[in-house]
């Protein structure tokens, strides 16, 4: 099991500036939640949205799917120009173009043009979210705050995207489907601000040039590999060329990334970090929760507004259970995480999660409020859960000086989870419901086929039939949508085990022990830091390293404190030589490293 430096000693002396870390902690979530809530804030405007500018069902995915796709093609190169340049500046800058392409989004009048401004909102996400992990990464060293203030952040993620539908759908009911994009617009004048005044400046080492072309080469593999994904998803054949050319291209560039990375003396991501089973594993478990929260979520606010007729606003407060589940989930996380280690939290986390999905099997053509509450408290308690679990131990697991990259990592999961979840699971609902629409007696063949798109493009298909075929048509696309909706919820829910059974790889214990050379060093340039003798015994009297228990049979407080050298050995021989890349912390409008 890998070892966590924490520092004990010294947790209130860290980056953060003292107590000031919970404040940056305020401004970082902040942050987060803008991101998260224009991932989600857009669903409940769809209807509206597809009615005033009719986009074809290709473009409606892209309005959909652009933000989190160009965002998580972005993050490694953000997250590491942020190690550069400095990762405030950065988020500073992320701050100010989403407010702009938020503008240009509330007045597009055009398909092509809400798509570009979704992609600049994308590239502003990118700019801020791995800047927010690893300044949190930075100015919370000890692993038992960090995971209180992770579990906050998590929580925070999940009411921005559980609230999203809930705003979103009072402001189309008594505005525009725009005005969803204009909510951006005062938040980011509050935070850009507070952000440049409050949050602390982070740097990691600038060891050897900056790898342009390798970040290019991720961004184009991420986004080669979504596209061949969506177009697939869209209907199109797998084998044919604008399906297989971006999914082939995209997958040779990543291959090619990695290869280079493994070669450079100074990659953008150490690719050694993928060797620890606890770090993939983690990565691997928040794709797999992302999947399914976002993809859920889309089909679940298709279903009450299209086929239970609720208004926007409604379809949003029935949505609030999961957003209340979730921030008890993040509120308990530390707690439940020390108790009963990562492996059994991400596991049951992930158990409980498919449970909930197959409890929302039993959703039909008439409103069922009981279930669908139930079904959603247990839906976002467990996907907070696992998340949470799945971020602390992948930041645990690689240490603070690949922070940097783990951010980025991360975050890329997130996002691409995310949007994959849309794609994928949007997919299994296109080929579930088409087929049900195929032979609807009176109805044209051209009617049909347009109906199949989607449920509604149905209804406006047979609003224009009327009569007895704009009936049958109607009453077929809502049993088609309900079985197409069952069988996206069979398929989320073999996914949800297939990460359960994934979670058995992560640690039993949560360990904190201590490196006291990093811990000496935090917040030091690396130009000026001495080079420290290695103490004796008797010198760290005191600031002795202190482990948790290293097997669940014994007591956390029962493990034999390690001497100095001893904790030195151990954890180099369980980390891989990753490149130094020493955070420099210093806060905003100061010269000189915060202690």
């Amino acid at each position: 099991m890998s070892r966590t430096n924490t520092a004990p000693a010294r947790p209130r002396a860290a980056a953060g500036g003292g107590a000031n870390r919970w404040v940056v902690l305020v401004v970082l979530c902040v942050s987060l939640l803008v991101v998260a809530l224009d991932a989600t804030i857009l669903h409940v405007a769809i209807p509206s949205l597809t009615e005033e500018l009719r986009p074809s069902s290709t473009s409606l995915l892209w309005i959909v799917d652009a933000y989190p796709l160009i965002c998580a093609s972005l993050l490694i190169l953000f997250g590491t120009l942020g190690d550069r340049v400095g990762r405030r500046r950065i988020l500073l800058l992320g701050y100010a173009l989403f407010g702009i392409a938020s503008a240009v989004a509330a007045l597009a009048t055009e398909p092509s043009v809400l798509i570009g401004a979704r992609v600049l909102l994308g590239v502003g996400g990118a700019m801020i979210m791995p800047a927010t992990l690893s300044i949190l990464r930075a100015v919370f060293p000890d692993r038992r705050e960090r995971a209180t203030a992770i579990g906050i952040w998590t929580a925070v993620a999940a009411i921005g995207a559980a609230t999203g539908p809930v705003l979103g759908g009072f402001l189309v009911e008594h505005y525009w489907w725009g005005s969803v994009f204009l909510i951006n617009i005062p938040l980011m004048a509050l935070i850009l601000p507070l952000g440049r005044r409050l949050l602390p400046e982070s740097r990691g080492a600038a060891d050897g040039p900056w790898d342009v072309l390798g970040a290019l080469m991720a961004a184009a593999g991420v986004l080669g590999c979504v596209l061949g994904v969506k177009r697939a998803g869209a209907g199109e054949p797998l084998l044919a060329l604008p399906t297989a050319g971006p999914l082939l291209l995209g997958a040779a560039l990543l291959v090619l990334f990695v290869r280079r990375q493994r070669r450079r003396p100074h990659p953008l991501i150490d690719m050694r970090l993928f060797s620890r089973a606890a770090f993939t594993t983690s990565v691997g478990c928040i794709v797999l929760a992302m999947l399914a929260l976002v993809g859920l979520q889309l089909i679940a606010v298709q279903y009450l507004q299209l086929v239970l007729g609720l208004s926007p606003l409604e379809t949003g407060l029935r949505l609030l259970p999961l957003t209340f589940a979730a921030m008890a989930a993040g509120a308990t996380g530390s707690y439940t995480l020390r108790r009963i280690g990562p492996r059994r939290m991400v596991g049951w986390g992930f158990v409980l999660t498919a449970a909930a999905v197959l409890l929302l099997t039993f959703m039909g053509q008439h409103d069922r409020p009981l279930l669908l509450t139930v079904g959603f408290v247990l839906l976002g308690f467990g996907l907070q859960t696992t998340l949470f679990s799945a971020y602390e131990s992948m930041l645990s697991e690689a240490p603070q000086r690949s922070a940097g990259a783990a951010a980025s990592i991360g975050e890329t999961s997130y996002q691409l989870g995310a949007g994959m979840g849309t794609a994928l699971l949007g997919s299994v609902m296109n080929a579930a419901y088409a087929p049900g629409l195929a032979a609807v007696p009176g109805v044209p063949a051209e009617a049909s086929r347009a109906a199949a798109n989607s449920l509604g493009e149905a209804y406006q298909v047979a609003h224009q039939l009327g009569g007895a075929a704009g009936g049958a048509l109607h009453q077929a696309a809502r049993h088609a949508f309900v079985d197409g909706l069952h069988i996206t919820l069979f398929v989320s829910a073999g996914l949800l085990l297939i990460g359960a059974a994934m979670a058995r790889r992560l640690p039993r214990v949560m360990e904190c022990p201590v490196d006291p050379e990093e811990t000496m060093s935090d917040g030091v340039p690396e130009a000026e830091r001495p080079v420290l003798p290695k103490p004796a015994p008797s010198e760290t009297a005191g600031s002795e390293p202190v482990r948790s228990a290293p097997a669940p049979s014994r007591p956390t407080g029962a493990a034999r404190s390690p001497e100095p050298s001893e904790a030195r050995e151990l954890a180099e021989a369980s980390e891989p030589r990753v490149p130094a890349t020493r955070e420099a912390i210093e806060p905003a409008g100061s010269g000189r490293p915060a202690h």
